[in-house]
């Protein structure tokens, strides 16, 4: 399908009000292949999306989404100090875009989300972000609960627990494969160290407070 022009799809975009959306999950339930799926679907139909990823999760190549399914995409990064908006608005300026996801959204401070708002708001781009809700203390990240607070739609991916119930907490292993109930929010690992679990089998190894 040949590449639709710029004024084309603002054209688009203009009759759509675009949203944010907030898929938020446990781990290990297809959130970055989601991610991955969604932008297929608007790169097919000839529309720009523009990909970011957390510059601190460094489980796969920098620069890229991956999904453990063995696909990936290219990625900008951010950190904590990621203008986004104006980010988007320089590279909108220079080729429309049709849609922003964004992976591992739980690490993206409150000022970013209050950013992606103003994407939405202001340049009528929708944003689609991919993250976890809660930590392995059953806290919830900062990036996390400002989305929870102001995105327009909510949408929950599903994992399931050892026990065959939805999984919507997980737990951090230690070196000797036990349930961590201390340290630092944010530490990078895949399955050698956490686990989704559902509320009833969390609160086996955690206390909710």
């Amino acid at each position: 399908m040949s590449k639709l022009t710029h004024q084309t799809i603002t054209n688009i975009t203009a009759t759509v009000m675009a949203q944010l959306y907030f898929y938020y999950s446990s781990m290990n339930a297809g959130k970055s292949t989601h991610l991955l799926q969604s932008s297929y679907n608007y790169n097919e139909c000839g529309l720009r999306t523009v990909l970011y990823t957390a510059k601190i999760d460094d489980r796969y190549t920098k620069g890229k989404v991956a999904s453990r399914l063995g696909i990936d995409a290219d990625a900008k990064l951010f950190d904590l100090n990621t203008d986004i908006f104006n980010e988007i608005k320089r590279m909108q300026n220079q080729d429309a875009i049709a849609c922003v996801l964004i992976d591992e959204a739980q690490f993206l401070t409150k000022e970013q989300v209050s950013q992606l708002t103003e994407v939405v708001d202001e340049l009528n781009i929708p944003v689609l972000a991919y993250g976890i809700r809660t930590d392995f203390l059953g806290q919830t990240f900062s990036g996390s609960a400002a989305l929870l607070a102001w995105a327009d739609k909510l949408v929950e991916l599903k994992t399931i627990c050892h026990c065959g119930r939805k999984a919507n907490f997980v737990i951090r292993l230690n070196s000797s494969g036990q349930a961590a109930t201390q340290g630092e929010q944010v530490e990078i690992g895949g399955n050698e160290r956490y686990q989704a679990l559902c509320r009833k089998h969390f609160k086996e190894y955690v206390k909710l407070q």
